[in-house]
């Protein structure tokens, strides 16, 4: 079957928000240490953009996570498939994602950055699907709040296609 695409949010509509979140997050760390961390893979387009938006020299590294169990589960293992390779000890973290939906990524590395000593840590998306939230997170830095749909583009895929694609779209006929 033939997926169909329907625009969700154009490039522009994402390049101005962005510019807005590279405002807001600037504001909230001044020149403190930062450290921002993007989750691959979905999260390299916008990644990239919001760290261009910053007025402050963050450092950056990325993180990839595995979870191992029935595949079909959200009950299973999360592991790191690449982990950090700086110290985050005495540095904001902000930790920069292409979607939270139900939010186990999200807060198993919060829980694991946590026993690392950071002064804090902080969470950035592109999009903030709250509709299937499992768990009691809050985006600090949402892009766009989302209530329903599935989403490709900007980073976002489904099968490892479309991620691409310049605007986001939800995918018809999955």
């Amino acid at each position: 079957m033939a997926h169909s695409l329907k625009e969700v949010l154009s490039k522009e509509t994402i390049a101005e928000r962005i510019k807005e979140l590279g405002k807001e997050i600037s504001a909230t760390y001044g020149q403190e240490p930062l450290i921002c961390v993007c989750v691959l893979k979905g999260a390299y387009l916008f990644f990239a953009d919001i760290t261009r938006a910053l007025s402050s020299d963050p450092e950056i590294d990325f993180v990839r996570l595995a979870s191992y169990g029935s595949g079909t589960s959200r009950t299973g293992n999360m592991n790191f498939s690449k982990d950090l390779e700086v110290s985050i000890a005495d540095k904001h973290v902000l930790i920069v994602e292409d979607i939270v939906d139900t939010g186990h990524s999200v807060e198993f590395l919060k829980h694991v950055f946590g026993k690392r000593n950071p002064l804090s840590i902080k969470i950035c998306s592109l999009i903030d699907k709250r509709e299937r939230r499992e768990v009691d997170l809050e985006v600090d830095f949402p892009g766009f709040v989302v209530d329903s749909g599935f989403l490709v583009g900007y980073g976002m895929d489904y099968a490892e296609k479309y991620r691409y694609l310049s605007a986001v779209y939800e995918l018809e006929n999955v």
